[in-house]
């Protein structure tokens, strides 16, 4: 059996916390803590660590708003956040910060459940597109690598750029190594020499 969601409702009114509460427990079986007060915010979050936020800033001030920016700071997890007005700026910085689900004017029982689940999915699609990111940054630097430790070997030993490779994959294959990392050996290598 898994652990239910532990979701963290941050709202400073109370009547609308307990609006997102029992539309929360109407849906699920959810850990749920509620959060009045933004002081402190990032040490709370930190010690509830939460599985997914749910904000409700019915009017917020730029102050209160900067607050809970501030406090997500990169977001590791889903947040959705409720407003009643619209707000160019602050819906920018919200998404900046990581927010999952800006939804205006919407915060009724019956849209809680849609809105968290589209908060977790939008979630995990930007966390796949962040690796899939990340894995072609480090693709992209091997190769980039490879072809000046191709470049190297050309130079110092007159080899056609196939030759050069094939050096290289062999070389890894003997140590056990990927070509990337003896192709990051040499580059190292020939910057202490030069």
């Amino acid at each position: 059996m898994t652990d239910p969601l532990h979701i963290v409702v941050i709202d400073p009114d109370k009547e609308r916390a307990f609006l997102i509460v029992d539309g929360l427990r109407e849906t699920m079986d959810y850990k749920i803590s509620v959060i009045g007060e933004t002081l402190g915010l990032a040490r709370k979050l930190r010690d509830l660590e939460p599985d997914i936020i749910l904000i409700d800033l019915e009017d917020p001030s730029r102050d209160s708003f900067e607050q809970v920016i501030t406090a997500l700071g990169p977001s590791e997890r889903p947040v959705a956040m409720f407003v009643d007005q619209t707000d160019d700026k602050m819906m920018r910085a919200a998404i900046d910060a990581g927010v999952s689900a800006y939804v205006v004017n919407g915060l009724r029982k019956d849209r809680i459940k849609p809105v968290l689940e589209t908060a977790i999915a939008r979630f995990h699609s930007f966390g796949r597109m962040k690796a899939e990111l990340e894995a072609t940054k480090t693709a992209l630097a091997e190769r980039k690598t490879i072809d000046r430790a191709k470049g190297l070997l050309m130079k110092a030993r007159g080899l056609s750029e196939e030759e050069a490779y094939a050096v290289l994959r062999k070389t890894a294959m003997d140590q056990g190594r990927r070509v990337s990392e003896v192709a990051d050996g040499l580059v190292t290598a020939a910057g202490l020499l030069l």
